[in-house]
């Protein structure tokens, strides 16, 4: 099974060489084959946010990967992004439904298999992301939800629940066997060079691939 892949967006851009490097990394990402990219740049005031979503939403055109804004539904309609991603503590789906386009794709953050249960009930998301689920550096203090509670939040999802937190190859296979449709990740794709973006999408899909979890 082919994961679906999530890139989150990692550094806050300073300057604007930053801002070129951060959307070119977007770009590099959507040309590899990378399902979802979330714009996760919670330290941005409107208009910095603006020009970098903007710019990632050219630099993806032609891909077929989908640009999503962290949390900010009224910058995500603004710029022509394709959906949000929405926090715990972020309005209603039904709320941004209301005013999005038909083919807005809204996704939102869970923490618990009971709070997944509850909130794949509403009709008005579209996907699920779920974690901490292995302890990981960018969300420090933070103590994993470990492997059986996602797959206990994927058993009981109707919607695609996707892993976070601590996401790496030699994991990836465990996530896959629990359920998960696929998984998301800031450092897998945050460094390296851009010209090799290709390849380690290529290597996380068949480390996904290769689970050998059941068809």
């Amino acid at each position: 099974m082919r994961p679906v892949i999530c890139m989150i967006t990692a550094s806050v851009p300073a300057t604007a060489d930053e801002e070129r490097t951060l959307v070119q990394r977007v770009g590099a990402a959507a040309r590899a084959g990378v399902h979802v990219i979330q714009v996760r740049q919670l330290q941005l005031e409107g208009s910095a946010l603006t020009r970098v979503v903007e710019g990632s939403v050219r630099a993806a055109k032609g891909t077929a990967a989908r640009i999503l804004v962290n949390d900010r539904v009224d910058v995500a309609l603004a710029t022509g992004a394709h959906g949000v991603h929405l926090r715990g503590d972020s309005m209603s789906a039904a709320r941004v439904r209301g005013i999005a386009p038909g083919a807005f794709v809204i996704g939102r953050s869970v923490h618990s298999p009971d709070e997944a249960v509850r909130l794949a009930q509403d009709g008005d998301l579209d996907y699920l992301i779920f974690g901490t689920v292995f302890k990981t550096s960018s969300k420090p203090g933070v103590a994993g939800e470990g492997l059986a509670a996602l797959a206990a939040a994927c058993a009981a999802s109707a919607l695609p629940v996707l892993a976070v937190g601590g996401m790496t190859p030699p994991r990836l296979g465990e996530v896959a066997r629990a359920g998960a449709a696929g998984f998301a990740a800031i450092g897998l794709f945050a460094d390296g060079p851009l010209d090799a973006m290709a390849l380690a999408v290529q290597q996380v899909s068949s480390a996904f691939d290769t689970s050998g979890r059941v068809p």
